[in-house]
């Protein structure tokens, strides 16, 4: 049985949001996510190994707090829902690209000029 989502507005995503980067950010977390990190190097799928699963333990951590069940179906939830934001909000998208960033590397996209030809 699937547990009712609670009400969240745009600006209590922003929040959760702003409460992912600070929790991301205690000295603590920092020091985990370091040694994560040196242990996955450039290989994504280590990242998506070590990296991610930690990331995602901080982010139901604080969800929690907000009425998301804890564990897996809370995450889900809480993405579902944030994913629904960052269409109609600029800074939702930025804040969830913001916690994405740490197991996320940048993409950037290299066009040859050709391809405008």
């Amino acid at each position: 049985m699937a547990t009712a989502l609670p009400t969240v507005t745009v600006e209590t995503a922003k929040a959760i949001l702003t409460d992912i980067l600070k929790a991301l950010n205690t000295p603590k977390n920092l020091e985990k996510l370091t040694e994560a990190n040196e242990k996955s190097g450039n290989e994504m799928l280590k990242k998506m190994q070590f990296v991610f699963p930690l990331v995602i333990e901080i982010q139901i951590d604080v969800i929690k707090n907000y009425g998301f069940p804890e564990g897996r179906e809370g995450a889900v939830q809480f993405a579902q829902m944030i994913r629904a934001f960052e269409r109609e909000d600029p800074e939702v998208a930025q804040l969830h690209n913001q916690v994405r960033s740490y197991f996320l590397p940048p993409v950037s996209i290299d066009i040859p000029s050709e391809a405008f030809l």
